[in-house]
């Protein structure tokens, strides 16, 4: 089954936990897995904030290939729910101003594992997606795919942003949609295509985002 990699967006950025399995150094050949919460950054690539001291961290120094499971769980039948697996390596990336913001906005409460200074931030760059939608409803999509989305620049994103109203809780925008906070949780308002940030921008002041 041929999965159109845009179709599986709106999972990566609506979850906000996972489940990273990185390669055990106590037990070497064992899938070692941990839970942990994850945003996606603008090439809508998972990206982690992780401790020097954590197990999983020690793992991907020795081997950074890993997955990650994202799921949109129904209790009642959670072989059923969408979910998306992303197998791929696990790369310590520069912490910027912009990456730092990005990321604040999605786990406010982040900024104080930030502030003990042995936190670093991890991107997981895909080398193969497994996408299951339910019974029979299964595909993989290749990372030349994933990479080819349509990616919004993080200045163009900051450029956006500082266009919104104050009480808009967006978390984040990209060129398939918008990301927001609503009673705690996360929600995504779908673009119908890709848009580049001229086209965003209308499109915010048509939803009442902008002033």
């Amino acid at each position: 089954m041929k999965i159109q990699p845009e179709s599986v967006l709106d999972l990566l950025h609506v979850q906000s936990a996972a489940a990273l399995a990185t390669q055990s150094l106590t037990l070497p050949g064992y899938p070692f897995a941990s839970a942990l919460p994850f945003v996606p950054d603008s090439t809508h690539c998972p990206v982690f904030l992780i401790s020097a001291l954590a197990e999983h961290t020690r793992n991907l120094r020795a081997d950074l290939r890993a997955s990650l499971l994202i799921q949109s769980c129904d209790q009642a039948e959670p072989e059923a729910s969408p979910r998306l697996t992303v197998l791929g390596d696990a790369v310590r990336i520069e912490t910027t101003p912009a990456l730092v913001a990005r990321y604040q906005r999605y786990l406010p409460g982040a900024a104080r594992y930030q502030a003990l200074g042995d936190f670093g931030f991890y991107r997981l760059q895909p080398r193969r997606l497994r996408w299951i939608a339910g019974f029979g409803q299964m595909g993989w999509i290749e990372a030349q795919d994933w990479l080819e989305l349509a990616a919004l620049s993080p200045d163009a994103e900051e450029a956006l942003l500082a266009q919104l109203k104050p009480d808009s809780g967006v978390l984040g925008i990209d060129c398939y949609g918008v990301d927001l906070c609503r009673n705690g949780q996360r929600r995504r308002l779908t673009f119908e295509r890709a848009l580049g940030d001229e086209d965003i921008a209308q499109h915010l002041k048509s939803l009442g985002l902008i002033g």
